[in-house]
């Protein structure tokens, strides 16, 4: 097979150019990143024409992106696999040789290695939410951590729900990709959910659109239910939130880390995430799989609510040890 000639940076402004009509921003972002320390590594070392990749090269690349990025296991697991996806793209318009893909050479990892193990749990959960409902009820950050914590859903989920949305009357929240708007779904239409909420969930709702919820709408006309005064709020508000709440001090525990709340920085709220203990969204989403595979709600039904598959709850999201499992399953299997 006779190759064609390509750089590194056309080839990577290709690659990208066709992954953004098949997957979500988010991964789109995540591929260029990555695949920008392998066009720099190719600068670096003169490679003006990809047909000399070999596997020998590389792996040369696999250990100067080690080295460069002082990567754990898992970071470079992550790096390399993303560039056999790349080799294979690569294959298929005539840019390498052929299988070049199987040379590709990264970690291997165990399920447990490729976990994080960072939760919101449940009593820390309960002690944020009852702090807020006393001293800053119906606000934009009661709210934001009443919706992650009871419906699981991911961040991206949550500031894409409209006022619409929500249905007090079926006590509801409907989900909806709308990426021509600013809002997709991680998983895209079939993200799309309906999500039933409690009414201690709604009552907090309620009182947020009558009271609290600022009269706005976004830059398309629509009427984002987590709202500031500037617009529908950003993923980077949502993180800056969840670190503010989660702050042992700020919800009236005791500093664990020994710390004085007249030296701390993080008792600042624009720095709350310098604070070892504070979380961000994901621990929210993970410690309340956990909690609802605790009270034993079937893994069906959580796995339906929070949008992800048994196999990924089972790898990232379950946090039970495996003999509270056993107990579990004794429950139900002892009389049979």
């Amino acid at each position: 097979m006779e190759l064609e000639p390509i750089d590194p940076e056309t080839a990577l402004e290709l690659y990208i150019a066709e992954k953004e009509t098949a997957v979500a921003d988010a991964t789109v972002y995540s591929h260029k990143s990555r695949l920008g320390f392998f066009v720099r590594w190719c600068d670096e070392r003169d490679i003006e024409n990809l047909n000399e990749l070999t596997g020998r090269r590389l792996q040369e690349f696999r250990l100067w992106r080690r080295n460069v990025g002082d990567l754990t296991k898992v970071s470079e697991k992550t790096q390399m696999d993303t560039i056999r996806v790349f080799v294979k793209w690569l294959e298929s318009v005539d840019a390498v040789e052929q299988d070049l893909h199987l040379k590709v050479r990264s970690p291997d990892v165990t399920p447990r290695e490729n976990s994080r193990d960072v939760m919101l749990d449940v009593e820390d959960a309960e002690s944020v939410l009852a702090h807020l409902e006393r001293y800053a009820y119906a606000s934009i950050r009661h709210v934001t951590a009443t919706i992650l914590w009871h419906t699981m859903i991911r961040m991206g989920a949550a500031r894409a729900i409209d006022v619409e949305d929500y249905d007090p009357e079926e006590q509801s929240l409907r989900l909806r990709h709308r990426p021509e708007t600013d809002t997709p779904l991680k998983n895209k239409q079939r993200g799309e959910r309906i999500i039933a909420l409690s009414g201690e969930v709604c009552l907090v709702l309620d009182d947020w659109l009558r009271e609290q919820r600022p009269t706005m709408t976004d830059d398309y006309g629509r009427r984002p239910l987590l709202a500031t005064a500037y617009g529908r709020v950003s993923k980077s508000t949502v993180r800056r939130f969840c670190y503010q709440v989660t702050r042992p001090c700020e919800y009236g525990q005791e500093c664990p880390h020994d710390r004085s709340p007249d030296d701390c920085e993080a008792t600042v709220d624009a720095e709350a995430a310098k604070c070892p203990s504070s979380v961000s969204p994901h621990p929210f989403r993970r410690g309340a799989i956990t909690h609802y595979l605790h009270s034993d709600v079937p893994e069906t039904a959580v796995s339906d609510r929070a949008n992800v598959t048994t196999d990924v709850i089972d790898q990232h999201y379950d946090q039970r040890s495996q003999k509270e499992k056993m107990e579990q399953r004794r429950q139900y299997l002892d009389n049979l």
